[in-house]
């Protein structure tokens, strides 16, 4: 699994780096906790550009955050709403984490936009409340854009340090990496059940 995603990551160059990010904010396949630290590994094999994998995953988070930016403003509070109960499930998103979402914005202001960009599943649904209270576009981008530089540069940077461990991780790493995407995928599958069971009731 490990060499496959080190494929993967390398064959997409900075672009295929975009494209998962992008992904990965929209609909969770694989994590930006997989993806960028593989992706710092290559670059310090000097197989990608550091600077521009950095750039082009900070790009994909932005364009990700923007589209729940879009969908939020586009809806407001209780069209949404209605829709995530309804299909919220593909994304495993539920009513609860997005009422939560909106309840943390609401406290926090547009700083939760910044630090929820650096906490998982937050950084997905943190851009809805900023779009349905119509935060300026351009404070929104701003923002969103330091928290995903900061989050991706320092795992990046994770896989850049792992570079002159590999020979002694390398037994141990690729059943690690096979054992977090099985997780991944089998929690997607079971939150969309739930969530999908949920929404039927």
């Amino acid at each position: 699994m490990f060499d496959w995603l080190t494929g993967l990551v390398e064959q997409g160059g900075a672009a295929g780096v975009a494209l998962l990010m992008l992904a990965e904010n929209v609909f969770p396949p694989i994590p930006s906790e997989l993806i960028m630290p593989m992706a710092g590994y290559l670059a310090a094999l000097g197989r990608l550009d550091g600077v521009a994998v950095v750039l082009a995953g900070t790009l994909g988070s932005v364009l990700g955050a923007w589209f729940w930016y879009g969908l939020g403003r586009a809806l407001g509070r209780e069209r949404l709403l209605r829709l995530v109960a309804r299909h919220g499930h593909w994304a495993t998103i539920s009513t609860g984490e997005t009422g939560a979402a909106l309840a943390w914005f609401a406290r926090r202001g547009e700083w939760a936009v910044f630090l929820g960009r650096m906490v998982p599943v937050v950084r997905t649904l943190i851009s809805i409340p900023a779009g349905i209270n119509r935060m300026p576009q351009g404070r929104f981008l701003l923002l969103t854009a330091l928290g995903s530089l900061i989050w991706v540069g320092a795992l990046t940077l994770a896989g850049w340090v792992l570079k002159e461990q590999y020979a002694r991780v390398e037994d141990w790493l690729d059943p690690v990496t096979t054992l977090i995407v099985a997780g991944v995928i089998v929690t997607y599958v079971w939150r969309v059940i739930r969530l999908r069971a949920r929404a039927r009731r």
